[in-house]
C-alpha cells in the first residue's frame, strides 16, 4: 500500500468522534482549579512544610484536579496584604498572622494575651473546642474560612545592646513588633519602645539598628537569621500566638462538596503536622543557637508577669471583653 492512510470511519463518524473528544477534554479542563496559597516565612520554616504538605495532599485527593500553588517569604505581601486579598478573593489561602487577623477579627487578640498558656499543648487544646468554633464562625462573617489553628509558638525576645534580666532592663530598648496590638501594648507595659516593622524588612532594621531587639517564636527567629545582627535571647516566653491557616470564602465556596470535603481534610493534616513540627523545632534551638555564641538567658518570670497586668486590664474592658475573659478561663 502506498500514499497516506486514512481512518475508515466514514467523514461524519470521523466528526462525531473528534466532537466527544473535545467535549471530554474541555470537561477535564473545566473542572481543574489552580489555586494559591501565600505566607510570610522562608522556606526552611515549619510554616512552609505545612503549607507544601497540604498542596500535595489536596492534589492527591482530588486526584491532581486541584493544584496549589505555595509563595513564601512574603512574595505576595506582607500578612495584612493577605487578609485583604484572601477577604476580596484575590488570594485563596494564607497562613497569616493571628495580629493581622485580629484587625479583621478582633477576638483572634484575646488568644495572645501575655502569659496566657503554660505551654503549647494547652494553647492547643483551647484553640480546638468552643473557642475555636466561636472564631471559626466570625472568621466566616469576615470573608474568609478558619481551615486550621497552626503553631506560632511562645515569643522569645532578641536585642543588641544587653542582657533583659527584668523588665527594667527594656526600658528605652526599641523593639520591633508585628501589627498586633496585644504585643505593642506588652512591650510598652515593660517599658520598651514598640516599632512596628513588615517581618520581610526586619533583619535590615535590625542590622541597621533602626530598632534595637524584637520578639517572635525562636523558630521564626532561626529560620530568618535574626541571630546573626542579635547577641541576646531573653527566654521571656511572655506571649503565645497561633497562625490562622485561612481560605478566602470567594474561593471556597466555588469549590464542589467533595473538593470543599479534601481541603478540609487536607488542612486537619497539614495542622498536626505544623504543630508537631513547630514544637520539635523550637524544643532544639536554644541549644543550636548557644553554639553559634548567642547568649541565651532563661528569667524569673514573676516581675515580666506582674508588669504585665495591666494589659489584662485594659483588654478585658473591651469591646471583646467577655471572649477574653472566657479564654482566659479556659487556659487556666
Amino acid at each position: 500500500m502506498t500514499g497516506v492512510q486514512t481512518c475508515a470511519l466514514p467523514i461524519s463518524r470521523r466528526l462525531c468522534c473528534a466532537a466527544v473528544l473535545c467535549a471530554v477534554a474541555s470537561f477535564a479542563q473545566a473542572q481543574a482549579v489552580k489555586l494559591t496559597l501565600a505566607h510570610g516565612n522562608p522556606p526552611d520554616n515549619p510554616r512552609h512544610v505545612a503549607a507544601v504538605k497540604f498542596a500535595d495532599t489536596v492534589k492527591a485527593k482530588t486526584n491532581g484536579r486541584i493544584e496549589i500553588q505555595v509563595a513564601h517569604s512574603a512574595q505576595l505581601g506582607d500578612d495584612a496584604a493577605m487578609v485583604t486579598a484572601l477577604r476580596s478573593g484575590t488570594l485563596d489561602f494564607s497562613a497569616n498572622s493571628q495580629g493581622a487577623v485580629s484587625t479583621v477579627v478582633p477576638e483572634y487578640a484575646a488568644l495572645g494575651m501575655p502569659f496566657l498558656f503554660a505551654d503549647v499543648q494547652k494553647a492547643w487544646q483551647v484553640m480546638d473546642g468552643p473557642v475555636g468554633k466561636e472564631l471559626a464562625d466570625k472568621t466566616a462573617a469576615k470573608g474568609m474560612v478558619l481551615l486550621g489553628l497552626w503553631d506560632n509558638g511562645i515569643r522569645q525576645m532578641s536585642n543588641s545592646k544587653r542582657a533583659i534580666k527584668s523588665p527594667a532592663d527594656l526600658k528605652g530598648l526599641k523593639m520591633r513588633t508585628p501589627p498586633d496590638a496585644v504585643t505593642v501594648d506588652i512591650m510598652q507595659a515593660m517599658g520598651a519602645e514598640a516599632q512596628q516593622i513588615k517581618f520581610s524588612e526586619l533583619y535590615v532594621a535590625l542590622q541597621q539598628g533602626v530598632v534595637d531587639g524584637q520578639e517572635n517564636p525562636l523558630t521564626n527567629i532561626y529560620s530568618a537569621k535574626l541571630y546573626e545582627v542579635q547577641k541576646f535571647i531573653t527566654l521571656s516566653g511572655h506571649k503565645y500566638e497561633s497562625t490562622p491557616f485561612l481560605m478566602s470564602k470567594r474561593s471556597f465556596d466555588r469549590l464542589s462538596a467533595a473538593d470543599q470535603k479534601a481541603v478540609q481534610e487536607a488542612a486537619m493534616e497539614a495542622t498536626q503536622l505544623q504543630r508537631r513540627l513547630n514544637k520539635e523545632v523550637d524544643d532544639k534551638l536554644v541549644a543550636e543557637l548557644k553554639a553559634k555564641g548567642i547568649q541565651v538567658d532563661a528569667v524569673d518570670r514573676k516581675p515580666f508577669v506582674d508588669a504585665s497586668k495591666s494589659v489584662y486590664t485594659k483588654w478585658e474592658a473591651s469591646p471583646i471583653g467577655d471572649f477574653v475573659k472566657r479564654v482566659v478561663q479556659l487556659a487556666n
